[in-house]
């Protein structure tokens, strides 16, 4: 065990297979959940991360694969506040907080969001994200605050995610970042992915024809101050960290952020006097049609307090 996690290891018996099905047969797991594990950066070839399925590779090639421990097969409901934006038979819109995770996982069994709606939604979520996931069509990070819709039924599910994969979804972000994007709005393009270095991290990849996602933000100033600025990011795809990811790639990591970037020396006494300690990333707005009543809905939510604070002291 590691850290929350078992490690399966070996070498690859036979060359010339999927890697999918040559890991499934070396390992006993399916190769649907081989696959998922390497979408997660969770599967290693020679002691790199590996997320092509269809790659075939040489007998002898050892590989490593992380498994996650198990989690309660379902996650109990509990009585966690929440700001409720909308809500009808069908979907409800949350504006959540920063510090509250989505969903059960390693290390966050109970006190998320899942946990909560099932509480408030007396157990009437979707049921096609799994036992663990009722209801999660898309998510936003743990210390990220802001919009997110979840399915109550299967049929808003399947129209949600729908929307979600043809990128047809409304969605921005406002980010306080370092120093000032030049030019002030632009198009950020990049395939995402784990971070050959670390697993845990999302990285811009160069090695565009074989692994990553491909993911678009654009982005526009709307202020700017000593040593940063506010800017909005439109998302075109939602890919793990977009927004963290594309802006440290341009050179502009967001206020805060623990994993992608430095805050700027001169403006890290604020942030210790602000007890500031989370990447300064709000999800604003969100729109779509409504899965079931075919009706556009567009939701805003202002800056929570913490982001604020931030922004009144960069002002003075």
């Amino acid at each position: 065990m590691n850290g929350g996690e078992s490690i399966l290891s070996g070498v690859i018996a036979e060359g010339g297979l999927r890697l999918d099905k040559a890991l499934a047969d070396a390992s006993g797991l399916s190769r649907e959940r081989v696959k998922a594990l390497m979408g997660e950066g969770r599967v290693l070839l020679d002691g790199k991360a590996s997320s092509q399925p269809s790659f075939k590779p040489n007998a002898g090639t050892a590989f490593e694969i992380r498994v996650p421990d198990t989690i309660p097969a379902e996650a109990a409901a509990q009585d966690i506040p929440l700001s409720i934006v909308y809500e009808d038979a069908d979907l409800v819109v949350v504006d959540k907080p920063a510090g509250l995770v989505v969903h059960p996982a390693a290390g966050n069994l109970d006190g998320t969001l899942v946990n909560a709606l099932l509480h408030h939604c007396r157990g009437q979520l979707s049921g096609i994200g799994g036992v663990a996931r009722p209801g999660i069509v898309h998510r936003i990070d743990k210390e990220t605050s802001g919009l997110l819709v979840v399915a109550k039924t299967d049929k808003a599910h399947e129209g949600l995610a729908a929307q979600f994969a043809d990128h047809s979804i409304e969605r921005a972000y406002l980010a306080v970042v370092a120093g000032m994007p030049v030019p002030p709005s632009g198009t950020v393009k990049g395939q995402i992915g784990r971070s050959d270095h670390d697993r845990k991290k999302m990285s811009v990849l160069h090695d565009l024809n074989k692994r990553g996602k491909h993911a678009v933000t654009h982005y526009k100033t709307i202020e700017t101050f000593a040593g940063a600025a506010l800017v909005e990011c439109r998302l075109e795809t939602g890919r793990t960290h977009q927004v963290r990811v594309h802006m440290s790639s341009i050179g502009h990591p967001l206020l805060g952020d623990p994993v992608y970037g430095r805050t700027p020396s001169r403006l890290r006494p604020m942030l210790n006097q602000l007890h500031f300690a989370r990447q300064a990333l709000h999800a604003a707005v969100l729109g779509f049609i409504h899965p079931v009543t075919g009706a556009a809905l567009r939701f805003e939510s202002k800056l929570p307090a913490d982001m604020a604070g931030l922004l009144v002291e960069l002002r003075s």
